[in-house]
């Protein structure tokens, strides 16, 4: 391979992982316009049918309505494994998802953990999903107890990572 097309086969890894870091922040700050913007405006979603199945940007407005149900939420994409193919991509990526909600009194955790498999494309210049399916592979919901009030973190573009880092 030579330089131009190596420089070019590290450029797009660094894109497409970009993206799907994207999306956590996404759903974690409630950020619906980032969330879109890492699907093609055609993709498609399979999060299970008992989740959602439909239009990929559709998934982020479901995911963030459901997370107003929610006092706290963190998701952590790893072990990204990544195959390219000229203006195709094809990816695989571990996530957990932990989410904190109050029933009555009792304070709940729910932890996913799961896949991303995911379909990519480039098109005029910009890569995007054009499918995902979603595995889980398990999960739990547990009473626990706070170690604090955790009061900092927001998750609108009032979070301190807006203007503190400037993305």
């Amino acid at each position: 391979m030579n330089s131009a097309a190596t420089l070019q086969e590290l450029a797009d890894r660094a894109a497409i992982t970009d993206l799907i870091y994207r999306y956590c922040r996404s759903v974690d700050r409630l950020d619906i316009p980032l969330g879109h913007s890492i699907w093609h405006e055609d993709a498609y979603a399979d999060y299970g049918k008992d989740v959602y199945q439909g239009n990929g940007r559709g998934v982020i407005d479901h995911i963030c309505a459901q997370h107003l149900h929610t006092l706290h939420h963190s998701h952590q994409v790893s072990n990204i494994i990544l195959k390219l193919n000229g203006d195709r991509a094809g990816t695989e990526s571990y996530v957990t998802a932990t989410l904190r909600m109050k029933r009555g009194e009792q304070l709940l955790q729910m932890s996913v953990w799961g896949r991303y498999i995911d379909s990519w494309s480039r098109r005029n210049g910009r890569w995007g999903i054009d499918k995902r399916l979603s595995i889980r592979d398990f999960d739990e919901v547990r009473e626990v107890k706070a170690m604090m009030d955790h009061d900092v973190g927001r998750r609108d573009h009032t979070d301190p990572s807006y203007t503190a880092v400037g993305i």
